[in-house]
């Protein structure tokens, strides 16, 4: 691999990442609810989330759920059914578990722990199989073949790894300074919902995407 490949490599990744997903908008409402520190728990189910995907694309699962249509669809609907249910959960709850929110002090209420905070955020990230494909599809691009695989493979995963991380600090900072917005209760509202759509509309894409 050129340094003129991974560059670009790290430039796409960079713009790819920072588009708003599920994996940003978990950690941004993390955040919010629980601050900062606790929302690197959620980061990490996260980014656990993503290895386990370039992985499994790497030793062959995305050919696999290309070669077996009804396999991607099983689990395409059980990530889109999760996205959905983070949705309505998040819609049916709007402004009760965060009113009157301080952005200095966590939601008051039953302090969910580190483990539920990070298994919530790999859930998430597992929800969308697309992972695995893209990262097939994507990877052996920047992959010399005039090289060995698996030590360009290691860096392309270390750097996707690390770009995304800031990512999720970044989100996580604007969820913080959004806090001070939402201590009003009416505007928690308006965000529980809003991000509940969010969710639910990332559900309903993969429903209806198309491999």
């Amino acid at each position: 691999m050129t340094w003129d490949r991974w560059w670009l490599f790290a430039v796409t990744v960079f713009l790819i990442a920072g588009t708003p997903g599920p994996n940003m908008l978990h950690v941004m409402t993390r955040s919010v609810r629980f601050g900062f520190a606790r929302s690197v728990w959620a980061m990490a189910g996260c980014l656990s989330a993503v290895l386990l995907a370039l992985s499994a694309s790497a030793l062959g699962l995305g050919a696999l759920l290309l070669a077996m249509p009804r396999l991607f669809d099983v689990v395409r609907y059980a990530g889109a059914a999760y996205l959905l249910w983070l949705g309505i959960k998040a819609w049916r709850g709007a402004g009760k578990a965060g009113a009157g929110l301080d952005p200095d002090v966590p939601v008051a209420g039953p302090r969910v722990p580190a483990y539920r905070l990070y298994i919530d955020a790999l859930l998430t990230g597992l929800s969308n199989p697309k992972l695995i494909l893209f990262a097939a599809a994507f990877f052996p691009q920047f992959i010399s073949r005039a090289a060995p695989a698996v030590p360009q493979f290691g860096i392309l995963v270390a750097t996707f790894a690390v770009i995304e991380s800031s990512w999720y600090a970044s989100y996580a900072a604007g969820g913080r300074r959004l806090a001070r917005w939402l201590a009003s209760p009416s505007r928690q509202k308006l965000f529980d919902r809003a991000t509940g759509g969010l969710f639910m509309a990332f559900g309903a894409g993969l429903v209806v995407a198309r491999v």
